[in-house]
C-alpha cells in the first residue's frame, strides 16, 4: 500500500507523540484542531461513530472497523451500556455467582457484585442478539479464542452464548463460549474472589489498554477523563489507520485541543539500550560463526 503525504504525515507525528515530543511544562500536547468534535459531550462522541446503531443489523466489518477508546473500566462500561441501550433488540441480563475465598468476614453479595477490575466480567452481563463481545482471556487460542478476540453474538442460553469471529485468521467462524470461573488477581482487590461468568465484555468501546495490538478504521477517544499511564495517548491514537477518522472528547468547557500525554524518556532508553545490546550480541555469535569456517 503506498502512502499518502497525509497518512505519512500522520505516522510522522505518531511517532512524535510517542517519543513525547513537542511537551509543555505541564506534560501537555495539543492535538490538531480538526480531531476535536463540534458537539464536545459523551452523547456526541457516540454519535461522531455509531449515527445508525439504532438503525437494525449491521454487518460483521461495522464493528470491526469501529471502536471507542477510554482509560477506564468504569467509563467503558458506562459508554457500552448507553449504545446497548440504543441498540435494537431485547436486552438480556445474566446473572453471575461471586464467592469469597478463605475469607471468614462476610460481605454483602451486592458489594461482591460491583467489583469491576480489568480481565473481571461483570456479575450482570447485559448483552442483545447482534451486539459485539470481546473475549477476555485465552481460551482456545488455536481456534481464535485468545484475550482480546472480538465477536458478534449469535445465540444466548443458559449455559452458552453461540458468537462468530469478526476478524483475523480465524474470521467467520462459529464459536460457543462457556461460564467459567474466573479469579483475579489479589492485586486487585481487598479480598480473594471467584466469580463465575461468561469470560466477555461488550465491545462497542473497549479501554486504551485492550485496544494494543489492535487496528481500528474509525476510532473516537474519550480523554475527558486524562489518560493515567506511560504511552497510553500514543496507543489511543495509533489504533486508527488514518488520522482524518479520529475524534476526540476533550474536559467539559474545553476551548483547546490539549491533553495529558505521560512518556518517560528513560524507560524508552532503557528499551533501546537493550535492543542494541541483543542486536550486538547477534552479530557478535555471527562473526564467530564466520571465523569458526575459515
Amino acid at each position: 500500500m503506498q502512502l499518502t503525504p497525509e497518512s505519512d504525515a500522520f505516522a510522522h507525528w505518531l511517532l512524535e507523540v510517542g517519543s513525547g515530543q513537542g511537551l509543555a511544562a505541564d506534560k501537555s500536547i495539543k492535538l490538531p484542531a480538526n480531531i476535536k468534535m463540534v458537539d464536545n459531550t459523551m452523547d456526541g462522541l457516540i454519535n461522531a461513530l455509531y449515527p445508525e446503531i439504532a438503525g437494525g443489523p449491521k454487518p460483521d466489518h461495522y464493528f470491526l472497523d469501529h471502536t471507542i477508546l477510554s482509560s477506564k473500566n468504569d467509563t467503558v462500561d458506562d459508554i457500552n451500556h448507553s449504545i446497548l441501550a440504543q441498540f435494537p433488540g431485547e436486552e438480556s441480563i445474566v446473572i453471575g455467582i461471586d464467592k469469597m475465598i478463605g475469607v471468614m468476614q462476610a460481605y454483602p453479595m451486592e458489594y461482591l457484585n460491583s467489583i469491576n477490575v480489568s480481565g473481571l466480567p461483570l456479575a450482570h452481563l447485559k448483552i442483545k442478539y447482534g451486539c459485539p463481545l470481546m473475549l477476555l482471556c485465552n481460551l482456545s487460542p488455536s481456534s481464535g479464542l485468545c484475550n482480546g478476540t472480538r465477536m458478534i453474538l449469535l445465540d444466548i442460553k443458559s449455559r452458552v452464548l453461540q458468537c462468530r469471529i469478526l476478524g483475523g485468521r480465524h474470521a467467520g467462524k462459529v464459536v460457543f463460549i462457556l461460564r467459567i470461573t474466573i479469579e483475579p488477581s489479589a492485586e486487585d482487590l481487598p479480598i480473594s474472589l471467584s466469580r463465575r461468568q461468561f469470560p466477555v465484555h461488550l465491545a462497542f468501546a473497549m479501554t486504551i489498554n485492550k485496544a494494543q495490538g489492535q487496528s481500528v478504521k474509525h476510532v473516537s477517544i474519550d480523554l475527558h477523563i486524562l489518560i493515567f499511564s506511560h504511552g497510553q495517548l500514543y496507543v489511543a491514537l495509533s489504533r486508527c489507520t488514518s488520522g482524518v477518522r479520529i475524534k476526540v472528547l476533550f474536559p467539559e468547557g474545553s476551548d483547546d485541543t490539549r491533553t495529558k500525554n505521560i512518556v518517560y524518556t528513560e524507560v524508552l532508553s532503557s528499551l533501546l539500550n537493550h535492543q542494541f545490546h541483543i542486536l550486538a550480541c547477534i552479530i557478535q555469535v555471527v562473526l564467530e560463526k564466520e571465523k569458526s569456517h575459515l
